[in-house]
Order: structure tokens, then C-alpha cells, then sequence
């Protein structure tokens, strides 16, 4: 018979993998609570009563890029600047939205608890990036709004 002796017990690496796992997450959860108080920070920006800014859509609705003027909360002028986008400035000339509507978008989706309204906002106070997803498991109601060249206007 042969005499077995009792050898020294390590910490098994499938221990040790989960000890650094759960700390790993345990980091990456205060950066991403973190990251998430800042999305849903509501603004203190104050939409004013002109102004023009360069809209990116990526909706099933709207997509494409369009540079817009605003005026008293009302679209005045929108135009595309790709091929897609002019052409659906003809097809829906009434989608192209205010910055305050997309702020309204943003507040809608926070209230109906979708799965994704977060947004990026600028010094200023005005986003310059919303993106929305009332439920992660389906395809088509993803919207990303890139918001750049905000000028506010004197007219």
C-alpha cells in the first residue's frame, strides 16, 4: 500500500477568478452608477428663441443629417445634407425635431422607464447627444440624436 501524504491546499484558480471578478465589477459598477447619474441629470439649459444646430438621426424614422434653424419652438427651416436625408426632408418635411422636443423625447422615455434614455450634455447645458431604447430586446426603436454646430441666434 502506498502511504499518501496530505500536501498543501492552494486557493484553486477558479477561486481566485472569481475573487477578481468581483472585484472587478465591483469597480466597474461604481463607474458605470456614475456614468448613469450623469445621463439622468435633467439639464438646466433653457431652449432659446432662435437658434440653429446640425442634426445626426439614426431612428427608423428619421435618418441622416440635417443642419436646422429654429425659431420660437417651431423648425423654420430644415435641410439635408446627404442624399437620404434631403429626400426625407421631402417625404416628412414635419420629423426634423427642436432640441427641445428631443429634450422632451429624452423625459418621455426616462418616465415610461426604457431601458436606454441617457444623453450628453455640454457646458452650455444643451445636449449634444441623446440615445434612447424603450426595450433592448427589440429591433426597431433604438434613437440616436448627435446634436453639433449650435449657434444661438440674435433674430
Amino acid at each position: 500500500m502506498t502511504a499518501v501524504r496530505p500536501r498543501p491546499r492552494f486557493v484553486s484558480s477558479a477561486a481566485l477568478a472569481a475573487a477578481l471578478l468581483c472585484a472587478t465589477s465591483a469597480c466597474s459598477s461604481s463607474t458605470s452608477a456614475e456614468s448613469a447619474e450623469r445621463s439622468e441629470q435633467k439639464t438646466t439649459w433653457e431652449e432659446p428663441a432662435a437658434y440653429t444646430y446640425t442634426l445626426t438621426s439614426t431612428t427608423q424614422v428619421l435618418a441622416g443629417t440635417f443642419r436646422v434653424k429654429v425659431r420660437d419652438g417651431t423648425v423654420t427651416e430644415a435641410v439635408g445634407t446627404d442624399a437620404d436625408s434631403r429626400r426625407q426632408i421631402q417625404e416628412l418635411p414635419d420629423q426634423v425635431p427642436t432640441i427641445g422636443e428631443l429634450l422632451k423625447r429624452l423625459n418621455q422615455a426616462r418616465s415610461d422607464n426604457a431601458d436606454t434614455a441617457e444623453a450628453e450634455y455640454a457646458a452650455d447645458g444643451h445636449p449634444v447627444r441623446i440615445s434612447l431604447d424603450w426595450d433592448k430586446n427589440a429591433i426597431d426603436d433604438e434613437a440616436l440624436y448627435v446634436i453639433s454646430a449650435y449657434e444661438p441666434s440674435a433674430d
